[in-house]
């Protein structure tokens, strides 16, 4: 009879044991409870009399007008689908496809909306389109009769999200027409079809899949819309969910659960959408090509009229996207009363909006006049707003540090078990944030960890004064997950295994490979991952406003609150001009943000090289022109 051996713990099964472990407190703990416990809420309606009543919400939503907020939210998304699609493959075509004169410029202008959204990119339109805009202004001279509030309400914003939502357009549609082989282009041209004809018959069917993606992405951006509803005045799903959940009993029947019931609803949207783009994308799309692939060449529009109403077309577009940019960097050097009369006086400029402060004096109810000390201030001297760009800062760069990690620790032991169970609920976990909307996330963190009750978070409540900024770190993360998961699992398919080999052969231990050998070959795509993560994270509106709290104000909700707060009882005199310039600066900061990872990060290794070698001829010339000089001086 033979003796079972005994089980030894080595390193390696602590370790495994221990971020299995790990993995189950925060998959379960942080995503699953929290989501089902909001299910759970939508059947545990209690009534006035105390008795329960799982339908309650259910006959509420029939009986009352919670059914207007979904389908104002389903019209704005089937509107959008087709403008944004519209206006995607125009943007793509015009600065790709056709030889249309000045395309690099015509890019830049449709590429503006990369570098500012949410908040920022909603303030702008207003700054043009509203009652006191700019452009409505002008209109009302021209026409006294009109309607100064016409820019609100659902044309708002279905005008101002299609606009805004080409941004994935302008870079997936864009890849996806430069990877098309010109060779195809050239031999329907050379049997007589018509550019128009190529274009519907050989170069829209190649895009199709990219387009199906597109759209799908589209119509869950519209259903999930926040920002750009909530500032321009249109019901819809979102911002009932946030309103509802800082309701109260006292206020209006069960707004608790009526909130679950809608980001429910939200849920069953995305999850069915989702499913239909990932079986679509399972059943493969292949292109028939030459063997020597050709660099897709722009094509000239043959017909006089046609090209000349293409032109016309582009630069209209080029307009709608870079006046708001243009006037908004305008008027950040402005002056406030400049700024409130909406009037752009050239010869008077001022950094006030953005450095230093100004007492204020006004004139009261009584006729007497009082002064305000500091009330005009600029954007980097405001405590409000300072406090919140550094609270955005640290959460976002936080959350995109944490995201990458534990992505990066992931990836490596996915693709070491990719053929194991193990591997691939790992990585389907990951993906899980995915198949929920935002905001339901947000909302179920915000009463699941409302109490003193939940065991494994230490019986605090995270919702309270300053650990609400733990809960947005999280939420954050979360939300994260699945797009880092995405792109950092391509780079991992560039590690050659045949190194991993060499290292163990070697003697060197899997940590130490992983960091000698794996991680400086991932390591500028994972810093990209950050970029964008951080970039996406530093502007975002929808989770803040779901968290609000005066421990959690972040940087978009302060410049959302700036014009409902300006010059009452003479505080905050210049809040449309720091408004400018905060918007000014967002751009800056992503524009620079981008460039490092679509600029200087997407170069090769033979590009890198000559860039440091112009670099090193420079300080060579540079230092040569300074020694000659010396030389001459002492002469």
């Amino acid at each position: 009879m033979s003796r079972r051996e005994p089980i030894r713990l080595g390193k390696n099964t602590v370790i495994r044991s221990v971020g299995f472990l790990l993995y189950i407190y925060l998959f379960i703990g942080f995503m699953v409870v929290p989501c089902f416990n909001t299910l759970a809420s939508v059947f545990s309606t209690v009534k006035s009399d105390g008795t329960r009543d799982p339908w309650a919400v259910i006959r509420f939503f029939f009986a009352g007008n919670m059914g207007r907020y979904v389908l104002n939210s389903l019209k704005l998304a089937v509107g959008l689908v087709i403008t944004v699609n519209i206006v995607g493959v125009s943007i793509v075509l015009l600065t790709e496809y056709f030889d249309i004169k000045g395309a690099k410029i015509l890019r830049l202008g449709y590429m503006t909306t990369m570098i500012y959204s949410g908040v920022a990119l909603v303030t702008g339109y207003l700054f043009l389109y509203a009652g006191d805009g700019i452009i409505t202004t002008q209109l009302l001279k021209i026409f006294p009769d009109m309607n100064k509030d016409w820019f609100s309400g659902f044309r708002a914003v279905w005008f101002t999200m299609t606009f805004a939502c080409t941004s994935n357009h302008a870079l997936f549609l864009r890849n996806a027409i430069r990877g098309i082989d010109y060779n195809t282009v050239e031999a329907a041209r050379n049997m007589g079809a018509s550019p128009f004809k190529v274009l519907l018959k050989v170069v829209f069917p190649t895009l199709m899949p990219t387009m199906f993606s597109l759209t799908v992405m589209t119509f869950i951006t519209g259903l999930c819309a926040m920002s750009a509803p909530t500032l321009l005045g249109y019901d819809s799903i979102n911002p009932e969910i946030v309103r509802l959940a800082g309701s109260s009993v006292a206020d209006e029947s069960f707004p608790q659960a009526r909130a679950a019931l809608l980001s429910v609803i939200l849920a069953m949207f995305t999850i069915v959408l989702l499913t239909v783009l990932s079986s679509y994308e399972a059943k493969g799309h292949y292109l028939s090509v030459s063997k020597t692939k050709a660099k897709l060449q722009k094509q000239k529009i043959t017909s006089p009229v046609a090209n000349v109403l293409a032109h016309i077309y582009a630069y209209v577009l080029f307009i709608i996207y870079m006046t708001p940019v243009v006037m908004i960097v305008l008027f950040s050097f402005q002056t406030y009363k400049a700024i409130r009369m909406r009037t752009l006086d050239l010869s008077q400029w001022t950094m006030l909006n953005y450095f230093g402060s100004r007492d204020y004096e006004y004139l009261t109810s009584r006729g007497t006049y009082k002064l305000r000390k500091g009330s005009i201030s600029g954007l980097f001297s405001n405590e409000a707003t300072m406090g919140g760009i550094k609270l955005s800062f640290v959460l976002s760069a936080i959350a995109a540090a944490l995201a990458c990690i534990i992505v990066v620790v992931a990836c490596n032991y996915i693709f070491k078990n990719r053929k194991k169970l193990s591997g691939k609920v790992l990585e389907y976990s990951l993906l899980f944030p995915w198949l929920l909307p935002t905001i339901l996330i947000c909302y179920s963190y915000r009463t699941f960890f409302n109490s003193e009750s939940i065991f494994y978070v230490g019986g605090k409540n995270l919702y309270y004064a300053d650990n609400v900024r733990l809960l947005i770190i999280m939420a954050y993360t979360v939300t994260k997950l699945p797009f880092s998961l995405r792109m950092i699992k391509a780079s991992f398919y560039a590690i050659d295994e045949e190194l991993e080999d060499a290292a163990r052969n070697l003697g060197s231990s899997p940590v130490w490979t992983f960091l000698k050998v794996k991680l400086p070959i991932i390591l500028p795509s994972v810093l990209a991952v950050f970029a964008l993560n951080f970039n996406a994270l530093f502007t975002e509106y929808d989770m803040s406003a779901t968290f609000a709290s005066s421990y959690g104000t972040t940087y978009a909700m302060i410049i959302q609150s700036m014009c409902a707060e300006e010059g009452m009882y003479g505080y905050n005199v210049n809040a449309s001009g720091r408004r400018c310039a905060s918007t000014v600066f967002i751009m800056v900061v992503s524009g620079i943000i981008l460039y490092l990872v679509y600029g200087v990060g997407a170069r090769d290794l033979g590009e890198r090289l000559d860039a440091r070698d112009r670099r090193r001829k420079r300080m060579e010339r540079l230092t040569g022109l300074f020694t000659r000089k010396k030389t001459e001086v002492k002469v």
